[in-house]
Formats: structure tokens, C-alpha cells, sequence
């Protein structure tokens, strides 16, 4: 039994994500005290504050997901410079009604892979900021803003290369940050 249950967040629906194929990775780099649940985002309905009272059951599924949770890893893509508008319909979902927030006191992490140069990190900035107002303490270093290259991933979908030395000194920072601020 894994004393860590980490609630995954993936920022991104595509089939065939970068982002998922990252986060089924960077999970088998963690210890076996750690295990992750994956939160399904996909058919979440568009936050209205309307229906805090109601909340449909892919929201009540979201927020039981996260709070059967001892920590969070965030894993993003980036769209127009900012994090993907399913993540942060997500993110509101769970942190309504006011006060009864399913994010908060949680520890996190937060990485991701594209194709571009810098990797995603405006969208895991604006994610922080973001994370920072609903009291989640968030792992500042290392930063990881993978660029996607041929070779990152290998054929059974385990991080390869230079990458797996990086991405385990990640996961060794993320599990320490877990231990010391997970309640």
C-alpha cells in the first residue's frame, strides 16, 4: 500500500498527449511508497457558479479524486502562451464553492513537455500563480520545461537518454517536497 496517494492532473485531452505519455513516464521514476491517480478532466462541464449547489457527478468525481489525495502533479501543455482552459476549468471546478476548496493545503509539482523551445513554461507560470492563490505549495525547483524531442520517450514509453538522469533529480525534489508538506 503507497503511503502517497498523488491526484495527476494531465492539461491536455488529445489522444495521443505528450503530456499523458509524460506523466504515465515520470510516475514509474517515483518510489513505491508513491502511487497516482490519474483525475479525469475531459468531461467536465464549463465552471458556472450557478451550479455550486449541484455540481455534476464528473465534478463530484474530480473533487473526491483530489481529496483522497496527499499531493498533486500537475502536467501541462501550453496553448497561446497559458495554461489549457480544460486545466483551468479543472482547477476552478475544485476549488468551488468558495471555502471548501479541494486543491488547498495540497502539494504539487508541475511539469511539461511540447515541441517548442521553451517548453510550457508561461503555462506552468500562469498555473502557479493560479495555484498560489488556492494555497497549494508548489515545487519552485527544479523547474522542468521539456521540449519534446525523438528519443525523449523510448519504445515501451519510459523516459530515455539525458532526459531520465534530469527528470529522476525531478522526481527525487518532488518526493522530498511531498514527504516534508504532504498532511
Amino acid at each position: 500500500m503507497a503511503d502517497f496517494n498523488i491526484a495527476v492532473v494531465v492539461g491536455s485531452l488529445r489522444r495521443d498527449s505528450m503530456n499523458r505519455r509524460l506523466a504515465f513516464a515520470i510516475a514509474k521514476l517515483a518510489p513505491p511508497r508513491f502511487s497516482f491517480a490519474h483525475a479525469s478532466i475531459g468531461d467536465l462541464p464549463l465552471y458556472n457558479q450557478d451550479d455550486d449547489a449541484t455540481p455534476a457527478e464528473s465534478v463530484k468525481r474530480l473533487k473526491a479524486t483530489v481529496g483522497a489525495s496527499r499531493g498533486l502533479l500537475f502536467v501541462t501543455a501550453e496553448y497561446n502562451r497559458s495554461m489549457p482552459g480544460v486545466l483551468k476549468n479543472a482547477i476552478d471546478h475544485a476549488s468551488r464553492p468558495y471555502g471548501h476548496s479541494a486543491w488547498a493545503g495540497k502539494p504539487a509539482g508541475i511539469l511539461g513537455v511540447s515541441v517548442g523551445a521553451s517548453g510550457t513554461c508561461m503555462a506552468q507560470q500562469h498555473l502557479r500563480n493560479t495555484l498560489a492563490y488556492l494555497d497549494v505549495p508548489t515545487l519552485g525547483q527544479p523547474e522542468a520545461f521539456i521540449q519534446f524531442k525523438d528519443g525523449l520517450f523510448d519504445e515501451s514509453g519510459e523516459i530515455a537518454g539525458g532526459s531520465r538522469k534530469f527528470l529522476q533529480a525531478w522526481m527525487d525534489r518532488y518526493v522530498a517536497w511531498i514527504e516534508k508538506h504532504a498532511g
